[in-house]
């Protein structure tokens, strides 16, 4: 069972189960009796309130990183253009520990995970969309030993992904959880995954029918796994087969692990009238069948190592940045057996932010805050600007607008478009790490030290 807390190392308000529906039962059972209404009306009312509180149409979510596509793109409409500590801010709450992962939502629910500075203690943390509140602050496992993680790195920096019902949070290999969002119980847990992630981790999970698949590129051992989602067993495991370059004459990897080491997060495409996932490693880009993890194809990087990039997808070509080294940004035509490098560039590339695609415009902002527009069918060049700042966080777009957000707490919005303009400067009171979730008319915007509803 996860353990909440204690009290002396933040207070936090009690644990809540369904708690949302049961005040509404309360309130409307009191309205209605005053009322004398029939009880047939009643009994309707009151089990339209009582449903779950994480059931939510596909609208009213935020699933995954970058959200419902896994591409950074939101349908809402009305979100603001504008906001600062007191201007359009609904509520703001503090989050314990450091973490750059993205909140995901579900209904009246964002769930993230958090970790102490040190990596000894790793959480879960649900919040109340609504009023902002705690309520869950679940502590998931006890590491006696971390392993080291970058300054610049949390330990908690891989996002949840959630469905009705289930949150799934990984740390990568010190842990994999699965938990009941009504109760906060723990479902399953899986601690064997064998994975130096040398700088921390950084791949997101991803849900794929009954899969939960991971990445674990370390700096020892290089792997994709799928698991069963219901009980957490391994259903799959493939391990990378690139040669990375970076063996010494006996035959030994170099010491130096960052040509082995990625951080990038997979997607499952349609290609060819097939699923398939599409997986950044480091030195090379894969396609595999979900289903079973058989490698289709590979794109081997030469010059560029230890991958961030969420891949996106359009017209039939992945739009992906390789990572350091030599960084580009690589499209390549994929088909079921093969994949071809249709362009590539090498200026103003980013190694940590992913691309955003839309109306046949690829954008994408530079780790020192250079963004540039580009023709997605061929990489010809139609605009670029600077912005203030360094950008981790990935860009969104929503409504005709492209909103980045830097490491400074600044999100500089721009208009989408043919023409570099911007709209507006909105500055927070700290840092951006984590790249936030849109639902409604409101961002969820996580900050180095609290989460924030924009709207």
């Amino acid at each position: 069972m996860p353990r909440v807390r204690p009290h002396h190392t933040r207070p936090i308000a009690p644990k809540r189960i369904a708690t949302d529906a049961a005040e509404l039962h309360t309130t409307a059972r009191g309205q209605y009796a005053a009322a004398n209404m029939r009880s047939a009306v009643l009994i309707v009312l009151l089990t339209a309130l009582l449903l779950p509180a994480s059931t939510a149409p596909a609208s009213d979510c935020w699933p995954q990183f970058r959200g419902p596509l896994g591409n950074g793109v939101s349908d809402s409409k009305g979100l603001p253009l504008e906001w600062s500590e007191t201007q359009y801010l609904k509520w703001k709450t503090p989050i314990p520990g450091k973490a750059w992962s993205s909140p995901v939502v579900w209904g009246r629910q964002i769930w993230m995970t958090t970790a102490t500075p040190d990596g000894h203690e790793l959480y879960a943390v649900c919040v109340n969309r609504e009023s902002g509140k705690i309520n869950y602050d679940l502590k998931l496992f006890d590491i006696a030993h971390p392993q080291y993680c970058i300054p610049f790195n949390s330990y908690a920096s891989p996002s949840p992904c959630i469905e009705e019902g289930r949150v799934y949070v990984t740390f990568g290999a010190p842990g994999t959880a699965c938990l009941d969002t009504q109760t906060g119980r723990t479902l399953w847990t899986r601690t064997d995954f064998v994975c130096n992630h040398y700088r921390g981790a950084g791949s997101s999970p991803v849900l794929y029918k009954d899969l939960l698949i991971l990445h674990f590129d370390g700096s020892d051992f290089q792997y994709v796994v799928a698991l069963n989602k219901q009980t957490g067993q391994t259903v799959w495991r493939t391990d990378r087969d690139v040669d990375f370059g970076d063996l010494e004459p006996n035959g030994q990897p170099r010491a130096e692990g960052d040509f082995r080491k990625a951080f990038a997060t997979p997607r499952i495409f349609p290609i060819d009238g097939r699923d398939v996932l599409v997986s950044l490693g480091s030195k090379a880009l894969y396609g595999y069948e979900p289903l079973t993890g058989r490698e289709l194809w590979r794109v081997d990087l030469k010059s560029s190592f230890s991958g961030s990039d969420t891949p996106v997808f359009g017209d039939g070509m992945i739009f992906f940045t390789t990572g350091h080294g030599q960084s580009e940004l690589m499209t390549v035509r994929p088909s079921l057996d093969g994949a071809e490098v249709a362009w590539r560039i090498h200026k103003g590339v980013p190694t940590r932010s992913s691309v955003l695609l839309m109306d046949g415009l690829l954008y994408m902002v530079s780790d020192g805050g250079i963004v540039s527009c580009l023709e997605s069918r061929t990489g010809a060049q139609v605009w670029h600007g600077r912005i203030d700042g360094e950008y981790s966080a990935s860009p969104i777009y929503a409504d005709g607008r492209l909103y980045f957000f830097n490491e400074a707490g600044k999100t500089t919005v721009l208009a989408a478009g043919r023409q570099f303009k911007v709209l507006a400067e909105n500055q927070l009171a700290d840092g951006i790490m984590a790249t936030p979730a849109v639902v409604g008319h409101a961002f969820f915007l996580r900050t180095k030290t609290g989460l924030y509803r924009i709207e």
